[in-house]
């Protein structure tokens, strides 16, 4: 088995280019601002601040620099965007911008939620779910 140096060992000495590299590799990337990412965090928002709970439900595998390649991620096919309660009631909501459309998955997922009393919703703009969403609010939530 390998030992590590002891403290106080000298490592080979890392270049000022090679430090500013890893520097620069260690900082967080921006996510861009696009069109869902902001139609997504809006949505979040509304439910907070209606005395809900909602979080966002990110799908996609993720690239390995180990490996080289993207693994899978581990989220049921067809998961919403948004996961959310208000009131003791499950939300789900999928985001869909521009002439992005629902998957056979995300179909089946909608038809298991409304199945289980939950409610989903496909968001297409702010205006249409503020619509949605006030409507839940006056009927109280409760289940039709």
């Amino acid at each position: 088995m390998k030992r590590l140096p002891a403290v106080g060992s000298t490592f080979a000495p890392v270049s000022a280019e090679r430090r500013e590299w890893l520097t620069e590799k260690a900082k967080p990337k921006k996510r861009k601002a696009s069109p869902a990412n902001e139609l997504t965090s809006a949505i979040i928002g509304l439910i907070r601040d209606a005395g809900g709970y909602a979080v966002r439900i990110n799908s996609q595998g993720q690239y390995n620099e180990a490996l080289g390649r993207w693994t899978k991620g581990t989220t049921d096919k067809g998961t919403a965007d948004i996961h959310g309660v208000l009131s003791g009631l499950h939300l789900s909501v999928e985001v869909k911008v521009g002439k992005d459309r629902m998957s056979d998955h995300q179909h089946e997922t909608a038809r298991r939620v409304e199945a289980a009393g939950g409610r989903y919703f496909v968001a297409r703009d702010l205006e249409a779910f503020r619509r949605w969403f006030e409507a839940l609010k006056r009927e109280g939530g409760e289940r039709v």
